[in-house]
């Protein structure tokens, strides 16, 4: 009898949902399977859903529907889901906290400041509009393209050795419209629509622009959202590889991991033989991720870093910084886009534009640094 009391409580206290992993849980929840219900909500609280933040906190407070009655778990995930705007999740969090000791509500907000997981390859949402984000490991890799690349250009040397010291968080996809709009809509970021909308990587927006949405995004969420350095683009793209693609060095296989020039908009010099159906941008995700898990990295839209230009790497960071002088007028752009050609999707390519000029194939992607 207390278990349907409790699932009752649950079912009433949330609001009809766009996340389907949610109402999956609150399906399984209702029915009485707790498990396939705590499974959905833990997949649904790591998208960020607070929600189902709120959900887990709840069952944890109770220890009904399969969980343990585990305060500390609670507190945790009441805190997250406070954090995410859910109103009743302050007052029930301390209202718990006045049951805990001192030691384990500070345990409780200790593991809610180092949420989300951060293991490589953990893959999370800090809101429901944010980013979907997937952690990259520390390493060390050499950047730039070796003189025996027949497709080199002399801005991708000298090839030097950079290490990337911590983990940190990369989008899995360029930034789209939908999540664009959200900042368009609460006034932060200037709207842009000169092509597509939804799921399209957004483009049309400045390196200046994309500052303001890094900005918005920070404030919303309390963490640290930024541009990956033009360094941490390309570990992340080539993603453990030292090829020219993060598959390999052929082109041929360009139509099932990049959108770039091929048969789709005209068969002319360097496009490949192949037609991947968009003669423009395509939904992010459309193509193969890498093994780090991030799509697109190679064409659809070239993406904004925050390094100013410099015309070789002489003197450049090696420790995965952004480089903070040069041409600070000029910022660098990577990955290519669906305009060009493979010689200009390598993992090595660079060019630049002004800073504020708005480029129909230029979009950006964002990356999280974690906080100790």
């Amino acid at each position: 009898m207390r278990v349907r009391s409790a699932m009752v409580a649950l079912s009433l206290a949330v609001a009809p949902s766009a996340w389907a992993d949610f109402d999956a849980g609150q399906a399984a929840f209702d029915a009485g399977r707790f498990g396939e219900a705590l499974a959905e909500w833990r997949a649904a609280a790591d998208e960020g859903d607070g929600r189902a933040m709120l959900a887990l906190g709840r069952v944890h407070v109770r220890g009904v529907g399969g969980a343990l009655q585990n305060f500390v778990e609670a507190h945790m995930w009441l805190n997250l889901a406070a954090r995410r705007g859910e109103s009743a999740a302050a007052e029930e969090r301390d209202a718990l906290a006045a049951k805990m000791t001192v030691e384990q509500v500070a345990l409780a907000q200790d593991r809610a400041t180092r949420w989300p997981p951060r293991g490589a390859g953990s893959v999370f949402r800090d809101c429901p509009h944010c980013p979907k984000m997937v952690v990259v490991p520390a390493g060390e890799f050499m950047m730039g393209s070796p003189p025996s690349d027949p497709d080199r250009y002399d801005e991708e040397g000298p090839r030097h050795r950079v290490t990337i010291g911590s983990a940190f968080a990369v989008g899995v996809y360029e930034v789209t419209y939908a999540e664009w709009d959200a900042c368009a809509s609460a006034g932060d970021c200037v709207g842009h629509r000169l092509f597509g909308g939804g799921q399209e990587p957004v483009v049309g927006v400045s390196w200046d622009d994309a500052q303001s949405y890094v900005a918005w995004l920070s404030g919303e969420t309390g963490e640290s959202y930024r541009l990956l350095s033009e360094s941490e683009w390309e570990y992340v793209a080539r993603a453990g590889t030292q090829t020219r693609y993060h598959w390999g060095d052929d082109s041929s296989s360009q139509c099932r991991y990049a959108n770039g020039a091929d048969a789709s908009s005209g068969l002319g010099p360097g496009r490949v033989d192949c037609d991947d159906g968009y003669s423009g941008t395509s939904p992010v995700g459309s193509f193969e991720a890498n093994s780090f898990g991030l799509h697109d990295v190679h064409g659809n839209v070239a993406e904004w870093v925050q390094d100013c230009w410099n015309d070789s790497y002489a003197g450049a960071p090696n420790d995965g910084s952004a480089w903070k002088s040069g041409d600070c007028s000029r910022r660098v752009l990577r990955g290519g886009s669906c305009y060009v050609i493979p010689r200009n999707l390598r993992a090595a390519n660079r060019y630049w534009l002004v800073a504020g000029v708005r480029s129909d194939d230029a979009g950006f992607r964002v990356a999280r640094t974690f906080t100790p």
